[in-house]
């Protein structure tokens, strides 16, 4: 392990803020999830990855979710995820979001609706319109984004994205993803399966990128640079279509009810907050935990779970773990 990523482990975060008793949809935040294509030159429609992100982040607590997706697959995805409202995003001839357009369009949404967290890349193609999109919403800093899925592969195409970022950032790389982006940034530490690598490699993308990464897989690995956390949890159970996209919808409703950040010497704990770092822990340990409940559910079984099942699970998987405080 190099030098970078010998940093100190830290304890798991402490519970979050109870939801007060007279709190209403506006109260919990909405996310915004920027995803689905209809894309005819690569023969390419998604919706169902936007539909399992807006469900999961509706299912982890958030008052409200807001799908901006192209507008040939508004509906479908409202079909998918009937509890969350569209913006509908202009299209190229070719099926792309127009860039110009759709940025406009997004960041009318954030503004109008009060936008709290965003969500970037479920099902969302990859090509140069999104990329585009992609690096206009990364310099905006008014609201925390989680890019994942092609989200991650659009921004490993950008050359020299970085002094671009200046959201509050998470990315969610699996290990493929891990490694185009290393290249991308020509990061020399390798990827392989061990702990110590994979915290390596969690560590000095985000040193690189001066945000937090939450590296998946077996034993995900949580760094900002300088703290790291690994979950303990190893299961090939997760290993399906969807689940990624489920984690996304998590951590982005926890950073939408639950983010602030810190004001100099004052932490976000001190304003009944909490910090990225904390909120990508709590969504490891939720996903898991409703990963577990379906094997439960199912005499142990460690295959058959679709990304589906798991969001439904999720509130019985924070009522497991007791992730908030009591309140009042």
């Amino acid at each position: 392990m190099s030098e970078s990523a010998h940093v100190q482990p830290v304890p798991d975060p402490g519970p979050l803020p109870a939801r007060p008793a007279p709190g209403h949809k506006g109260t919990f935040g909405t996310v915004l999830v920027v995803g689905g294509c209809d894309m005819a030159q690569a023969r390419s429609v998604m919706v169902g990855a936007p539909a399992l992100t807006a469900n999961a982040a509706l299912r982890s607590g958030c008052g409200l979710v807001k799908l901006a997706v192209p507008d040939s697959v508004v509906r479908p995805c409202l079909a998918l995820a009937p509890c969350a409202t569209a913006v509908s995003l202009p299209q190229t001839s070719s099926g792309s979001p127009a860039p110009s357009a759709s940025a406009d369009a997004i960041d009318r949404a954030v503004g109008a609706a009060g936008v709290s967290a965003m969500a970037v890349g479920p099902g969302w193609g990859v090509a140069y319109e999104q990329q585009q999109i992609l690096i206009r919403l990364l310099a905006d800093d008014t609201v925390p984004i989680v890019v994942d899925a092609d989200g991650l592969s659009n921004l490993a195409a950008i050359q020299d994205f970085v002094p671009d970022i200046r959201a509050p950032l998470v990315i969610t790389p699996h290990p493929g993803e891990y490694r185009r982006l290393a290249q991308s940034l020509s990061l020399e530490v390798e990827y392989a399966a061990d702990d110590h690598s994979r915290l390596a490699c969690a560590v000095a993308l985000a040193q690189r990128l001066g945000c937090l990464v939450v590296l998946k897989g077996a034993r995900t690995v949580v760094s900002d640079g300088l703290r790291s956390w690994v979950s303990e949890y190893s299961s090939p159970i997760l290993a399906t279509a969807g689940t990624g996209d489920v984690l996304t919808g998590i951590v982005a409703s926890l950073a939408a009810q639950y983010f602030k950040a810190h004001w100099g010497s004052v932490a976000p704990q001190e304003r009944a907050g909490r910090d990225l770092f904390d909120l990508a822990v709590w969504g490891i340990r939720i996903h898991a935990q409703a990963a577990q409940c379906w094997s439960d559910a199912h005499d142990g079984a460690d295959c058959g779970l679709l990304a589906s099942d798991l969001v439904d699970l999720i509130p019985m998987a924070m009522t497991r773990l007791g992730c908030r405080d009591v309140p009042d």
